[in-house]
């Protein structure tokens, strides 16, 4: 049985300008740039100094507690140790590696034929020393997340949605690699032993949809769930409800309700890891949308400036205006194409045109936002107490709630930049300052 979870929205999909092909190897670059922060939590300790030659999937960050280990993309030379443009806009600390171009390995991990005879906690080490995260975007350490569900969940969701329009790169990783899911999987349920195996997929990727029920056979036990498209029906409590009809309390975690959610493209680095030895070093990136000549899905190395991707999907037109990390609903602007793909970048997007923004933008109490918003929170009272800076009020609404879905910013006909204000209110209350 399937169910709906509250609010979301429709936008336009416009995934059909980069489905289809399968993902190609971008160029490599002459130099990448590897922040230490790639990740939820702690950002990593510099393994490496300028000068030391260092070799393809070679640790050069160190992980202690909340966070997830990083390795090198290319053989070469360590350039540089030093702060670099992020995505996120900050300057942050950085390995940069001159290219040799000869991709020398390091033998990082062990690769394994089977998972059998492997125990959870050496596929949890694995998965750690590979320095996995969630690959959707979210860079939670998947490690940690598995950790924290063993022994408390009675399903896996791999989560294969992909509800943001414009990124095809999950689709790509189904119709082009759907054996890494599969196994990927089946190390996960060897690791956490669940009752149920779901991948859930919007009914938006006939492709995808039918090359999974054509290898299912071969994995009993694992289920298809196809979803209607709707926007956010990627969202980790919005998917576990849509699939289980559980629902995750306000401030709880998927496990409490017996569930854990992995992205598709984190099942598909687990397998990379367990079977074939690899460390997150590449991903599957969408570069699209109209600013950009030639949209397609590129198997990218960590670390690749945003410039050298765009080149490699033909460049901007002349009239591309924006470039985003990510897609339209969450995604992040960039200031300049220096900075690099992270392990969560899933899209770099190129649009033309911005949306006209009124020049005064104000609150009509429509209430749209409140009737989308699929965490039940009340944007136009949230957005007025941001402006004033009263954080009580914001933890009352239950600010620290919001998923950053951009549901409400697409719906407000005022085009408040709801979204971004909520998120920044998230990050004031975390320091303890005011918005």
């Amino acid at each position: 049985m399937r169910h709906l979870f509250w609010g979301g929205v429709h936008p336009a999909g416009r995934k059909e300008l980069s489905r289809g092909a399968a993902p190609t190897p971008a160029p490599l670059p002459s130099q990448v740039v590897i922040p230490m922060v790639q990740h939820i939590g702690k950002p990593c300790t510099p393994l490496v100094k300028a000068g030391e030659p260092v070799k393809l999937g070679q640790k050069i960050g160190d992980a202690e507690g909340l966070s997830a280990t990083i390795h090198a993309s290319v053989s070469g030379t360590v350039a540089a140790v030093e702060p670099r443009p992020h995505p996120s806009g900050r300057a942050v600390l950085s390995v940069v590696i001159d290219n040799d171009y000869q991709d020398t390995p390091a033998q990082a991990l062990e690769p394994h034929a089977t998972h059998e005879g492997l125990s959870p906690n050496d596929i949890l080490s694995i998965i750690r020393e590979a320095g996995i995260v969630g690959m959707g975007g979210a860079t939670f350490p998947t490690d940690i997340k598995a950790v924290t569900a063993q022994g408390r969940v009675d399903t896996i969701l791999v989560n294969a949605c992909e509800c943001e329009p414009y990124i095809t790169a999950d689709d790509a990783l189904l119709c082009s690699y759907p054996e890494q899911i599969f196994r990927g999987l089946a190390a996960l349920d060897a690791a956490l032993h669940p009752d149920r195996r779901v991948i859930a997929v919007e009914d938006n990727k006939s492709e995808a949809i039918a090359i999974l029920r054509r290898h299912l056979p071969d994995w009993p036990g694992v289920e298809l769930a196809v979803l209607p498209t709707r926007y956010p029906q990627g969202a980790e409590k919005q998917l576990i409800q849509a699939v289980t009809g559980r629902q995750v309390p306000p401030g709880h975690l998927p496990f409490s309700v017996g569930c854990a959610v992995f992205n598709a493209g984190t099942v598909a680095a687990v397998y990379r890891a367990v079977y074939e030895g690899k460390p997150v070093t590449k991903r599957i990136v969408t570069v699209t949308g109209e600013g950009v000549k030639e949209p397609k899905n590129l198997i990218v190395r960590i670390g690749t400036p945003f410039a050298q991707v765009i080149e490699a999907a033909g460049g901007l037109t002349e009239d591309a205006c924006k470039v985003l990390s990510g897609g339209p609903m969450m995604g992040t602007a960039q200031g300049e194409l220096a900075a690099p793909v992270l392990k969560g970048t899933n899209a770099v997007l190129c649009l033309t045109s911005a949306n006209p923004t009124p020049e005064r933008p104000v609150c009509i109490r429509c209430s749209k936002c409140v009737e989308v918003c699929p965490m039940h929170l009340q944007p136009l009272y949230l957005y007025r107490y941001e402006a004033a800076g009263n954080l009580d009020a914001l933890q009352a609404l239950h600010v620290t709630d919001c998923i950053e879905c951009g549901c409400c910013s697409y719906t407000c006909p005022g085009q408040l930049p709801l979204t971004e204000r909520f998120r920044a209110a998230k990050q004031a209350l975390k320091e303890g300052i005011r918005p």
